[in-house]
């Protein structure tokens, strides 16, 4: 099976040589065609079941390789869900109108920044007005559908419930009560009002001189701006896996790619509308173009926390609100999840076994080996 560093290394000279590609862009190309082969250098490693040494290779650590960085992963699925409350959970998402799009693409890391926290502002501003609660989301801003196409949109987790002005009182609230309707309606005030005021700072200056952020929101505002509320699909729990996947990484997962030529690119994805997973196949030039649409820019964080899941007063206020809910004794913390190295020849029987997951105990969550693939071998020194 073909995984995207071997897209990377076999398309990337190519694309460069023939589009224009920033440089954040540019570094996913290098880092992930490099990622895990002899061009990253190899570290020395002692296997943890019978102790030969042997050789592997570095990983790039680029945020938008599906290659790297799964403990970090891990731990951060692990660490939401010791702060999950024994509450009912909403799952919003968000729809940008696609006339924004052209902010993203010349403006991207200024619009990034507005629309995430015209999000996190709604979610507060509605359960005050609607529910007359402080609320508090985890929001993750995704740019991706599942055929790669660019659909900005940002899924938010949402407890039903929030504290009252005084912090005394608990206020919950059933899922259907914070309406999608009331969330659209501000989300396109607080949006609209947030480009006007970045395009009079000049924050928007680098879009063409034939467009205006004024004519971009004429054609915007009288459209009707989608926004989706519903409690999850298997609870919170398989709400917080789903953004997981994307912690570290975005777009596409290795195991989603089925195969690549010098003339196709095939992957898994599942349209809208669509109960069943289809295969999609692209020439590896639109495959490329596509994902690098999803690189996100340097220094922007597209996952945060508003309202009392901030976190400047997280701990204090999640420690509050068990108090008012009656929950006496916290969760309990889980194991950290630690890198697991095998040499080649006990990752090939551990693999016909069947056991290459691990865990520490029967609640906790599976351990997934870091070397996906067997090691390469020795080198010299």
């Amino acid at each position: 099976m073909a995984d995207l560093g071997e897209i990377m290394r076999g398309e990337g000279a190519r694309y460069l040589q023939t589009h224009f590609v920033p440089p954040v862009q540019r570094k996913a190309i290098f880092d992930i065609a490099r990622c895990r082969t002899a061009a990253m250098g190899a570290v020395l490693t002692s296997c943890q079941d019978c102790a030969v040494e042997y050789y592997s290779y570095r990983s790039c650590r680029n945020r938008s390789c599906p290659s790297c960085q799964g403990a970090a992963r891990a731990n951060w699925l692990a660490a939401r869900a010791e702060e999950l409350l024994p509450v009912p959970y909403l799952h919003a998402v968000f729809n940008v109108p696609s006339q924004f799009r052209i902010l993203a693409r010349y403006c991207q890391k200024e619009f990034y920044e507005i629309v995430i926290r015209a999000v996190g502002q709604t979610i507060i501003d509605v359960g005050w007005s609607e529910l007359h609660a402080r609320l508090g989301s985890l929001i993750q801003l995704q740019t991706w559908t599942q055929t790669l196409a660019y659909l900005l949109h940002a899924h938010c987790m949402i407890p039903c419930g929030g504290f009252s002005e005084d912090r005394s009182r608990w206020i919950s609230f059933e899922p259907h009560d914070l309406r999608a309707s009331a969330l659209a309606a501000r989300f396109r005030t607080l949006l609209c009002k947030a480009i006007r005021t970045a395009a009079r700072k000049g924050k928007f200056a680098c879009l063409p001189n034939t467009i205006s952020a004024d004519q971009i929101l004429l054609s915007a505002t009288d459209r009707d701006w989608k926004v989706y509320a519903e409690p999850p699909f298997g609870g919170p729990e398989q709400l917080l896996a789903y953004l997981a996947r994307y912690t570290n990484r975005v777009a596409i997962t290795n195991d989603r790619i089925i195969s690549y030529d010098k003339d196709h690119v095939t992957f898994r994805g599942r349209g809208y509308g669509e109960g069943e997973v289809k295969s999609i196949t692209l020439i590896p030039t639109k495959f490329l173009k596509r994902y690098l649409l999803h690189v996100p820019p340097r220094g922007f964080v597209r996952i945060r926390s508003y309202g009392f899941m901030a976190n400047r007063n997280r701990k204090k206020n999640l420690e509050r609100a068990r108090q008012l809910l009656g929950q006496t004794l916290a969760p309990v913390p889980r194991e950290r999840i630690k890198p697991i190295r095998l040499c080649p020849a006990c990752y090939e029987a551990k693999r016909a076994e069947g056991t290459l997951y691990f865990a520490a105990r029967s609640s906790a969550v599976p351990q997934n080996i870091v070397n996906q693939r067997p090691p390469p071998s020795p080198i010299a020194a």
